[in-house]
């Protein structure tokens, strides 16, 4: 078992967007749902800032990374401010190998069989298959096919409690959510129905 296998359910909540004033609520609604990977994009402002606040708020059995991380200087910054998992749109070897060097789990983005045997030779802790919505369920389960038992697949974009299943059966391993679970401003009782909504989704495949 990969160490990233420990945070469980491994539903990543894609918090785009996120403010400073909203994160403390938004991720004590998160925690109390389930869900134990939060990650901030940061190609909005003050995802630095919001990945700090998380840090410190977080649960033990809990974890906080940054997302769109494309450059080196990107995976540098989040790890300062305490994010410990770099998710990117894409694989760059020198980004992924960066962030392992500095002990952070790497989801890196793929969308052909190419980039995911090289990602998982370079080390990837999971895959981002991405964007999901458009690769499909039956693309994941071809691509699957070919890579080693260990692999693990995780869809992003897309993914919502209503289809999550039939991406379990195609063989995804965890999944990243964002507009489907998270929207900047969105009420309280809404994030929370939609999260308990997914992590019933998840344990209930």
């Amino acid at each position: 078992m990969s160490a990233i296998d420990e945070y469980q359910p491994p539903l990543v909540a894609i918090l785009r967007g996120l403010t400073e004033a909203e994160a403390p609520a938004v991720a004590a609604a998160l925690f109390y749902c389930g869900f134990r990977i939060l990650e901030v994009p940061l190609n909005r402002p003050g995802a630095l800032e919001c990945i700090r606040l998380l840090d410190r708020i977080k649960p033990s059995d809990a974890l906080v990374g940054g997302g769109t991380m494309t450059t080196i200087a990107d995976v540098d910054a989040v790890h300062a401010a305490g994010g410990r998992i770099m998710v990117a749109p894409n694989f760059d070897p020198a980004v992924m190998r960066r962030a392992r060097d500095l002990g952070m789990f790497t989801l890196p983005g793929v969308a052909t069989p190419t980039e995911a045997l090289a990602a998982l030779a370079a080390g990837a802790d999971a895959i981002k298959w991405f964007p999901a919505e458009t690769l499909g369920p039956s693309g994941l389960r071809s691509v699957k096919t070919i890579l080693p038992p260990s692999a693990r697949l995780w869809p992003v974009g897309g993914v919502s409690a209503g289809n999550l299943h039939e991406w379990v059966r195609a063989g995804a391993d965890g999944f990243g959510i964002g507009g489907r679970l998270y929207e900047p401003g969105i009420a309280l009782p809404e994030l929370e129905s939609r999260a308990r909504e997914l992590v019933a989704a998840w344990r209930a495949r």
